[in-house]
């Protein structure tokens, strides 16, 4: 049996997922983040993207997270999560509208607040369509 690590995913709501797994690839503030049995102690801002969930060199699981941050310690990786939803509950057509609707008001804003909260709320729509449409990892 490989090493494993243990992964703790949080949301404001409950605790989502506690279990071993072989791998799970994050979508950190820099870039991707691989995080393996025996990883460095890191703690970072996690972007909008999925987490790849990784058992027998597969991927068992992908969850959509809005951002959030994760730690990465000797006992494991916690990641604490604004939302997170399992990537097989999304409907790609509703993403979809979401995003048309998002770009809409971006372009409709009315002072910099309003449109800065727009593209930040459609950052995240498009990070979740990307999810349903072209998952990174298989």
């Amino acid at each position: 049996m490989a090493e494993t690590v243990k992964l703790d995913l949080v949301s404001p709501e409950k605790l989502l997922m506690s279990k071993d797994v072989e791998m799970a690839i994050l979508p950190a503030a820099e870039g991707d983040m691989g995080v393996l049995p025996g990883h460095s102690p890191v703690i970072s801002t996690v972007r909008p993207g999925t987490i790849a969930v990784f058992n027998g060199n597969t991927v068992e699981e992908r969850i959509f997270v809005a951002g959030g941050f994760v730690e990465v310690n000797e006992e494991g990786c916690i990641i604490l999560a604004e939302t997170a939803i399992p990537v097989s509950e999304l409907d790609a057509a509703a993403v979809q509208t979401e995003v048309s609707n998002l770009r809409d008001d971006v372009n409709a804003a009315k002072d910099d607040a309003e449109k800065a909260d727009a593209e930040a709320a459609l950052a995240i729509a498009e990070a979740k369509l990307e999810a349903v449409q072209a998952p990174a990892y298989s």
